[in-house]
C-alpha cells in the first residue's frame, strides 16, 4: 500500500474533486464518519458543512485540510467493507480517527485506490500538528496495516512502478483475441497515468514505441462518428495486425471521453517538462549530427525516442520527442520554431557541409598539381650561386664607330 498526503489550502476544494469524480461515474463515496447522516443521504452542502462548522473554530491555522490517498497493488481486488476497515484503522493510527472524514473509491486508474478528505481543526478548537506526518505517523500506519491485512508492500509498488514498460512482443502473439488483449492492456494500463500527453497522436507517439497504437477509424466510418476506439498491435514495419480491442473492454476503460479528459489534465502538467527536453536536444545539437538518424540514434541514448511523420514521397513533414526520463511527449513545433522537422533538417543539413569543408577530401592525382606553385616560389626565394660574374672594371669598353656622311 503507498499512502500519499497533501494539505489543500481550502476544503472544499479536496471535495469538489471527489464530488466531481462521483458526478463523472468515476468515484463513489463509500462512507461519511463523524457525520449524522450515511454519505448516500448527504448533499454536496452537508458533507462540506460537517467540515466547516469546526473549521471556524480556529482563524489563525492557515491550512485546515488534509487529503489522503491510499493507493493499492493492481493485483489486489478488495471488497468495498476492506477498504473501509482499512481506511478506519489508518485513520485511527495517524491520530484522526476522532474527526470527520469522507471516503471515496475512484476507478478511474489501472489501481485501486482511495481518497479521504479531513479537517485538521479538532471541536475545541486547536490545529492536529501535521508536521512530518507522511514520514512518521502514516508510514508507522502503512507498514503495521500491510502485514494486518496481507497487502503487498510499497517498496514492491515502487519497484514495479519503476520498471521499464515491456513491449508487445509481435511475434509471440498468435493474433487470438486472449493473448493480444493482455499484452495491449498491459501497454496501455503503464502508459495511461504515467506519461503526460495532450492529444491522440501524441498519446499513440509513446504507445508505436511498444507497438501498440489506439485506432478510430476511417473519418467517415460508423466508429469515428460514435467517437470508438479500438487497440492494435503494431508489426516490425507499422502495420497494423491481430484482433481490434475495444477501448471499454479493457479493465482501465482508455476510452476516447476518458482520453479527452486527461488531455485536458495534462496540459498543466506538461508545461514543466518541457525545459529539461529542449535542453538536452540542445545538448545533442553541440555535437553536430551530419544527418537524421544520426540526430535519432544520440537522442535514444539518452533515453528519448523520435517519431518521425513523412508522406509517402518519404519526406519528412513532422517530428514528435518521446522523453522516457521525465515521461512526457511533445511535437517538434510545440517546443519552438527551431525544434520542428524542418528547422532540424536544416540545421543538420549545414552540419554537414561545414564538416565537408573542414575536412576536405584530397586526390592523389591532385597532389603533384597542387605542389607545383610552391615550387615555383622555392625557386625564386632560394638563394643561388654564380660561378660566371666579372666585375665591371674589367670590362673593355666599346668604342662607337663614327658614321661618315655622304657627301652628295
Amino acid at each position: 500500500m503507498v499512502a500519499k498526503l497533501t494539505s489543500p489550502t481550502r476544503i472544499v476544494a479536496a471535495l469538489n474533486y471527489n464530488e466531481n469524480k462521483v458526478k463523472e461515474g468515476k468515484a463513489e463515496c463509500l462512507h461519511a464518519s463523524g457525520y449524522l447522516r450515511s454519505a448516500k443521504e448527504m448533499n454536496f452542502y452537508q458533507k462540506l458543512e460537517g467540515f466547516e462548522r469546526l473549521n471556524v473554530l480556529n482563524s489563525r491555522a492557515s491550512t485546515k485540510t488534509l487529503h489522503i490517498s491510499l493507493n493499492f497493488d493492481p493485483s489486489e481486488r478488495i471488497p468495498n467493507a476492506r477498504l473501509l476497515a482499512i481506511a478506519s484503522d489508518y485513520m485511527e493510527k495517524i491520530g484522526f480517527g476522532s474527526q470527520p472524514w469522507l471516503v471515496y473509491k475512484h476507478n478511474d486508474a489501472g489501481h485501486p485506490h482511495i481518497h479521504i478528505v479531513t479537517t485538521t481543526i479538532q471541536p475545541d478548537g486547536k490545529r492536529i500538528d501535521t508536521y512530518n506526518i507522511g514520514r512518521n505517523q502514516s508510514e508507522k500506519a502503512r507498514k503495521e496495516i500491510e502485514q494486518v491485512y496481507g497487502l503487498v508492500c510499497a517498496e514492491k509498488q515502487k519497484r514495479v512502478l519503476h520498471q521499464p514498460i515491456a513491449s508487445v512482443q509481435v511475434e509471440k502473439i498468435g493474433y487470438g483475441i486472449t493473448e493480444t488483449k493482455k499484452s495491449i492492456a498491459n501497454v496501455v494500463n503503464a502508459v495511461l497515468n504515467t506519461y503526460r500527453y495532450c492529444s491522440l497522436p501524441e498519446f499513440n507517439a509513446i504507445l508505436k514505441t511498444y507497438n501498440v497504437v489506439a485506432d478510430r477509424g476511417q473519418q467517415d466510418g460508423r466508429m469515428y462518428g460514435h467517437k470508438g476506439l479500438v487497440y492494435r498491435v503494431l508489426d516490425v514495419a507499422g502495420n497494423k495486425v491481430g484482433v481490434p480491442i475495444k477501448a471499454s473492454s479493457l479493465n482501465s476503460k482508455p476510452t476516447l471521453d476518458k482520453l479527452e479528459a486527461l488531455f485536458e489534465k495534462n496540459k498543466p502538467l506538461k508545461e514543466p517538462l518541457k525545459l529539461p527536453l529542449k535542453n538536452t536536444i540542445d545538448q545533442v545539437l553541440t555535437q553536430s549530427p551530419h544527418n537524421m538518424p544520426s540526430f535519432i540514434r544520440i537522442l535514444e541514448q539518452k533515453n528519448i525516442l523520435t517519431v518521425l511523420r513523412q508522406n509517402n514521397q518519404g519526406r519528412i513533414y513532422g517530428i514528435t520527442f518521446v522523453d522516457r526520463n521525465n515521461k512526457c511527449v511533445f511535437n517538434g513545433s510545440d517546443l519552438g520554431k527551431s525544434y520542428s522537422a524542418a528547422h532540424l533538417e536544416e540545421k543538420l543539413v549545414t552540419f554537414s557541409q561545414l564538416k565537408a569543408h573542414q575536412h576536405p577530401q584530397i586526390h592523389p592525382e591532385s597532389s603533384s598539381e597542387q605542389s607545383k606553385p610552391l615550387d615555383i616560389l622555392d625557386r625564386i626565394i632560394s638563394p643561388s650561386e654564380e660561378f660566371n660574374y666579372t666585375p665591371g672594371t674589367l670590362l673593355k669598353k666599346k668604342r662607337r664607330k663614327k658614321r661618315k656622311s655622304l657627301g652628295l
